[in-house]
């Protein structure tokens, strides 16, 4: 099925028609960048020596695991277990945006009509228990996550009619509708044996070691303290050009550690080797000290192209106080990003600024042609304030001012039912303006206390509760909280996901990403236009559009982000000479380091 041909027959931008040929990769927009038969990703050293261990902390806010299984609602996953054990179709390159090379599939064909994509499986694809991967563990795999998986493979799978096993290697999926990013989206579905935890409920597999693809196997485990992995020595699919010079050690362990604190104090004393640091005020003042002044340690900051997501305290508009977007508004403006910056983040960071800062699908100024072409038959639905200049960031810089910024959200309020009176803000009924900060971030205790302060001004009462990671989870799953910190994905190509995370259904959907419950006609539309992009400026303009509508809502009080990312590790990794574009720190010095010099013991 394989054929010699040109990488571009199957960009989406091609002059060829859909599915006269079958390819090693698939590009949404572009040309892919690595032509059939190509060595290796540019980001991975073909050369990198094979062995040693790498130590970790845990990732993220998780101070522990009960499962091993990343794919359903409740509990929390091991660390690692995604990346290092579950394998799809195709991957993603890091370097491009939104072209996939075959994985699992040696290749792959998109239907005329767009309405169906068909996979052939690689026949040396093999799970860890030896046997072959095939198209019915493929079927298995997505009947599976849409019927029993967690809340959100419903909605990303949404437009996928069914998957289809044709043979022992074939699988085609057929869609309900032209979503063109479908492709990618079957492409990059996590697979898995049907013989995983055989006779147990999918949503009831806890502590069973997954059936799966990938290079590495569980070694060892001891709940809440640590996981072990080592190198699957019968991985398929070391020689594959999406896999050469990756997955490089022997052993890869992560160390649970309680706090933010432990953590540092646990690296320091070597008892892991890279972390991974997201906090200005540790990154300016903790790492120092003779061991960097030695040799022994080394700080870096790597550059990225990503772009910075969102990132904000987010409203909850199913509770009634939020629900006024006059009240949003007012809350964002007592948020003094400006001081903050310099007084808690050692000029660190920027403002974010947009649903997509950092990138060319942000919105600026007043709308383009693109997104006027968009907005304009929904005018009815929107505040003519969208066809206006787009939304910016409180700025407390001279000659602007937090008092100004109050005396503003003071008026604001007002309007909106709200005055200070007897002590507090009350409504009409004199029920006072309260609310509760939820996080599971004691570092972000300070942080919070600052904008806590400017709201006490505004009379507004706020509780702060900082609770473990695995009570917090539990109640945004149920969404019972009043406000939060949430730090969104970043995305170089939005779709499907969008539905997830800013869809109507998915607003009464437990467990979704649409946490702040918003139900909005015209963003529903928006995010379908978006999905629906047969271009890339088709993309970037529905983009825009749909940003310029949710800045104008003020659904979030946006925080800051940083276009590098802060790593501290032993002095005994390689790298490769080319960095991707757009990656995470964690997955990258997994995927791509490798050891130079044997670990010493702490």
């Amino acid at each position: 099925m394989k054929k010699s041909i040109a990488a571009a027959a199957f960009a989406a931008t091609a002059a060829c028609t859909p599915g006269a040929w079958a390819a090693h990769a698939f590009s949404l927009y572009d040309t892919p960048r690595y032509p059939a038969g190509f060595s290796h990703f540019a980001y991975h050293n073909p050369a990198a020596p094979k062995g040693g261990d790498l130590f970790l902390a845990n990732p993220g806010a998780a101070t522990s695991f009960d499962k091993f299984n990343p794919f359903s609602m409740k509990g929390v996953a091991a660390a690692g277990v995604s990346t290092l054990m579950f394998e799809s179709l195709a991957i993603t390159s890091a370097d491009e945006v939104a072209t996939m090379y075959g994985l699992l599939a040696e290749d792959m064909e998109l239907a005329p009509d767009r309405m169906a994509m068909t996979f052939r499986l690689h026949p040396k694809a093999r799970f860890n228990n030896g046997d072959a991967v095939t198209a019915d563990d493929v079927k298995y795999s997505f009947d599976t996550l849409v019927a029993k998986g967690a809340p959100q493979f419903k909605m990303i799978y949404a437009d996928v009619k069914q998957a289809v096993a044709l043979d022992e290697r074939t699988i085609r999926f057929d869609f309900k509708t032209a979503n063109r990013e479908l492709p990618l989206i079957v492409g990059g579905m996590p697979v898995f044996s049907r013989a995983w935890a055989a006779g147990t409920p999918f949503d009831k597999i806890q502590l069973t070691p997954p059936v799966s693809s990938g290079p590495y196997l569980i070694d060892r485990f001891d709940v809440g303290r640590s996981i072990a992995y080592r190198r699957n020595p019968a991985y398929w699919g070391a020689d594959l050009p999406a896999r050469r010079g990756a997955f490089n050690f022997e052993r890869i362990v992560y160390r649970f550690y309680k706090d933010d604190v432990a953590r540092l104090e646990a690296f320091m004393a070597g008892e892991f080797d890279v972390v991974v640091e997201y906090r200005a005020k540790n990154w300016a003042r903790m790492y120092k000290g003779p061991k960097f002044e030695n040799g022994e340690l080394i700080k870096k900051t790597l550059k990225h192209s990503n772009g910075a997501g969102m990132q904000a305290f987010v409203m909850n508009l199913r509770r009634p106080q939020f629900r006024d977007p006059r009240v949003r508004r007012a809350l964002g403006l007592a948020l003094d990003f400006e001081w903050m910056n310099r007084q808690l983040f050692y000029s660190q960071y920027v403002r974010i600024d947009s649903f997509f800062s950092n990138s060319e699908l942000a919105a600026r100024g007043t709308p383009g042609p693109g997104e006027l072409a968009l907005l304009e038959p929904m005018r009815a639905q929107l505040d003519p304030a969208v066809f206006g200049p787009v939304p910016v960031p409180p700025n407390t810089d001279p000659p602007s001012s937090l008092r100004a910024n109050l005396m503003q959200a003071r008026a604001l309020l007002k309007e909106a039912g709200w005055e200070y009176r007897d002590g507090a803000l009350r409504n009409a009924k004199g029920e006072p303006f309260t609310f509760e900060i939820l996080d599971d971030q004691s570092s972000l205790s300070r942080i919070i206390a600052v904008y806590v302060r400017n709201l006490e001004k505004l009379g507004v009462r706020v509780r702060q509760r900082t609770a473990d990671f695995a009570l917090v989870q539990k109640r945004m799953e149920e969404f019972d909280f009043d406000m939060t910190s949430m730090r969104f994905p970043d995305v170089t190509s939005p779709g499907n996901e969008m539905f997830d995370m800013l869809g109507s259904k998915a607003a009464d959907e437990k467990g979704s990403s649409n946490y702040w419950g918003l139900r909005d006609p015209a963003v529903d539309k928006l995010v379908g236009a978006l999905v629906q992009a047969g271009t890339r400026a088709e993309l970037v303009a529905a983009a825009r559009a749909l940003d310029r509508v949710l800045l104008h809502q003020h659904i979030v009080v946006p925080h800051w982000y940083s276009s590098t990312h802060r790593v501290a590790y032993r002095n005994r990794f390689g790298m490769p000479e080319v960095s991707p574009k757009y990656y995470q720190a964690d997955p990258y010095v997994v995927s791509s380091w490798w050891q130079v010099k044997p670990r010493k013991q702490p």
